[in-house]
């Protein structure tokens, strides 16, 4: 898998965490689930916001598979 950098993070003084995209805000947590994606983000960044964005799954991924370049 390649090494997207679509995601970034920071952490604010009062504990909010904000999630960009491409620049953009796309989340802003507080309180425990600031405290979740703190402890979660350490395993695979990229991943962990997308799926904390909700910007995961596009719905292509059926059709994706279904291609003859992606059979086995």
């Amino acid at each position: 898998m390649g090494q997207a950098r679509d995601f970034d993070w920071a952490e604010r003084a009062d504990g909010t965490v904000v999630i960009t995209h491409h620049g953009r805000v796309a989340t802003t947590l507080r309180g425990g689930r600031a405290a979740e994606f703190l402890a979660e983000v350490d395993a695979d960044p990229q991943l962990v916001m997308a799926r904390w964005t909700g910007n995961y799954r596009r719905g292509n991924e059926r059709t994706a598979k279904q291609h003859p370049r992606n059979r086995a």
